[in-house]
C-alpha cells in the first residue's frame, strides 16, 4: 500500500505532538527528581537532562506548526502530483447507443417524424463569448495540464484542505469552495471557472494563472444567501479554451428571503427652472374695443338755426289819476 504525501504529513504531525507531550512529561519528572538527589554531580546531570527534554518539547511545537502549514505545499513543490489522476471522460459526439429500427416504413410515406430515436449527445463544455472577451493572457496553454475531480465545501484552511467536504448542502449557503489538485500548469496562462445552476451561468472567474506548476487550488463563489436557489450546480474548469474537468453539487431547501432594504430618505426635488413663479393677482386692464375703419360716407353738415331772441319792451307804469274830491 503506497503512502501519499498528505497521509505522510498527517502522520508526522501526530508523532510530533506525541513527542511534545512525552518530552514535557519526562523533563518535568527529571527536574523534580533532581531536587531530591544528595550528590551534586548526579543532581546536575539529572537537571541538565530534564531541561534538554523541555527544550526538545519546545522544538516539537515549531515542528508541528511547520508540518501543519508548510510541509505539504513544500513537498508538492519538489514532488508534484503525477498525471495518474482519474479524470472525467470527455463526452464523445458518437452516440453510444445505436437503435435498430424494428419497423420499416414504406417509401410512400415522406413525412419527417417530429421526434426521432437518435440519442441526444451532450455537447462539450465551452467558454461563452462574453467571458472569452475578458481574456488577458497570451501565454499558450500546456495541453498536458491535468486537474483532479472537484471537491466542494463551505470552508477551507490555509493549506487548501477542505473542512467537511460534501456534495449536498442545505440552505442558507453563502460561500462555497471548489478545490482541485493540478499538475503541469504554466504561469500566466488564462484559466477560467464557470458556475452553472442548471443551464444558467450564475458566476464565473477568469484570470492569468499565478500559482505553481503543481499542487492544490480552488475556485469559490460568495454571494447573498438569497441567491443560492435550490437545484443542481455544475462547476467547469478551463485552461485557455480547453475544458479540463467538471464537478457537481446540490443545494437543498428554500433560499432565505432577502432582507428588505431601508426605505430611502425622501428628498425634495427642486422644481425645474421653467416653472413660472407665483405672480400677484393680475389687475383688470380695460381693453378698448376694436375700432373699425371709417366708412366712405360723406359727412353731412348740420346747420343750426339761430335761436330767436326775445325782446322785452318795457311797459311804462300806469299814471296815477287823482280822484276828484267829493262835492258837498
Amino acid at each position: 500500500m503506497s503512502l501519499d504525501i498528505h497521509t505522510a504529513v498527517q502522520t508526522a504531525l501526530v508523532l510530533t505532538v506525541l513527542i511534545f507531550f512525552i518530552s514535557i512529561w519526562a523533563g518535568a519528572t527529571n527536574i523534580r527528581k533532581a531536587r531530591t538527589l544528595k550528590f551534586f554531580r548526579m543532581r546536575r546531570d539529572r537537571m541538565v537532562r530534564g531541561w534538554r527534554q523541555l527544550f526538545l518539547s519546545f522544538g516539537m511545537v515549531f515542528a508541528a506548526v511547520f508540518l501543519r502549514s508548510y510541509a505539504e505545499p513544500v513537498a508538492y513543490h519538489f514532488f508534484p502530483p503525477t498525471a495518474t489522476l482519474t479524470l472525467t471522460p470527455t463526452p464523445s459526439n458518437t452516440p453510444t447507443i445505436t437503435l435498430t429500427p424494428t419497423i420499416t416504413l414504406t417509401p410512400t410515406i415522406t413525412n419527417t417524424p417530429s421526434e426521432t430515436n437518435t440519442p441526444t449527445v451532450t455537447p462539450t463544455p465551452h467558454v461563452p463569448l462574453a467571458v472569452e472577451s475578458e481574456f488577458e493572457s497570451i501565454v499558450t496553454p500546456n495541453p498536458d495540464a491535468v486537474f483532479s475531480p472537484l471537491e466542494f465545501a463551505q470552508d477551507i484552511d490555509e493549506s487548501y484542505q477542505l473542512v467537511d467536504p460534501n456534495t449536498v448542502f442545505q440552505n442558507p449557503v453563502e460561500h462555497l469552495y471548489a478545490r482541485f489538485s493540478y499538475d503541469k500548469m504554466v504561469e500566466g496562462v488564462q484559466w477560467t471557472a464557470l458556475w452553472y445552476r442548471g443551464t444558467e451561468l450564475v458566476h464565473y472567474e477568469t484570470q492569468p494563472w499565478d500559482g505553481a506548476v503543481g499542487g492544490f487550488g480552488y475556485s469559490d463563489w460568495e454571494a447573498e444567501a438569497s441567491e443560492w436557489q435550490p437545484g443542481e450546480y455544475e462547476v467547469q474548469i478551463f485552461v485557455g479554451l480547453e475544458w479540463k474537468v467538471s464537478g457537481w453539487f446540490t443545494v437543498e431547501g428554500d433560499a432565505p428571503t432577502p432582507q428588505p432594504s431601508p426605505s430611502p430618505t425622501r428628498t425634495v426635488t427642486p422644481k425645474p427652472s421653467n416653472t413660472p413663479k407665483s405672480t400677484p393677482t393680475p389687475t383688470h386692464t380695460y381693453t378698448p374695443r376694436p375700432t373699425y375703419p371709417p366708412t366712405n360716407t360723406p359727412t353731412s353738415t348740420i346747420t343750426r338755426w339761430p335761436t330767436p331772441t326775445k325782446t322785452l319792451t318795457p311797459t311804462p307804469p300806469p299814471t296815477k289819476t287823482k280822484l276828484p274830491s267829493p262835492t258837498p
